[in-house]
Formats: C-alpha cells, sequence, structure tokens
C-alpha cells in the first residue's frame, strides 16, 4: 500500500495519508500572540483546511490529541470553541493533555487522525 506524503519539510510531513486514514502533524494557531479561544479557533480553521487538502473533513475525524499549555486556565476557552465546531453526531475519540510546549507562545496543539 502506497503511502502519500503532504506538505513534506526535511523533519516531518503535515499530512499524511495510508490506507483511508489521514494523519495530520500538531496543528496550531497561526497568531500565536492571542488567548486560548482565538488560538482555538485558528488551529481548528487550519485542520479544517489541512483535512480537506487530503479529501476528509471534520466529520470523519476518528481521534485528537489536544496538549494544552495550562490545563487548569485554558480547559474551558478550549471546549467553549471545541463544542461549536466538532460535527453535530460525529465527535471523535479524544484526549487533553497539559504539556511543555515547543514555545511559550503556544497555548494549544491538535493531533488529528481521520478518515478518508
Amino acid at each position: 500500500m502506497s503511502v502519500q506524503r503532504l506538505r513534506t519539510e526535511s523533519r516531518y510531513s503535515e499530512i499524511v495519508i495510508h490506507n483511508g486514514t489521514v494523519y495530520l502533524a500538531g496543528q496550531l494557531a497561526d497568531d500565536l500572540s492571542g488567548e486560548i479561544v482565538q488560538q482555538t479557533r485558528e488551529t481548528l480553521g487550519n485542520i479544517d483546511r489541512m483535512l480537506a487538502e487530503a479529501g476528509s473533513d471534520k466529520a470523519k475525524i476518528l481521534s485528537v490529541t489536544i496538549y494544552l499549555k495550562d490545563l487548569d486556565r485554558d480547559y474551558a476557552g478550549l471546549n467553549q470553541v471545541w463544542d461549536a465546531w466538532v460535527a453535530e453526531g460525529a465527535a471523535p475519540a479524544r484526549a487533553c493533555v497539559e504539556a511543555k510546549m515547543y514555545k511559550p507562545e503556544v497555548l494549544v496543539e491538535m493531533m488529528v487522525v481521520s478518515a478518508l
């Protein structure tokens, strides 16, 4: 079976497609100056665009791993945006963990696995 890699850089591919499954690298906001609601909206917008490029959409998401810089402070704001975004009747498996981010400004990062 073939493996298709899109938006490949030296260390990773943004999108990998294999055997009817789409894997997205960690997605985050483009503008890291905002608070959690803004960063979550931008992150989910980037996920929408990446899935569309791969030939999928949010209704086909199988699982999401969400990394938050500060779980206590940002969980409610994340969920406010997430709940409005997730496809009705298609909530994926989800884990949300606190993590040290690669840059201090990053408040949220998400990894997505979706059906094609």
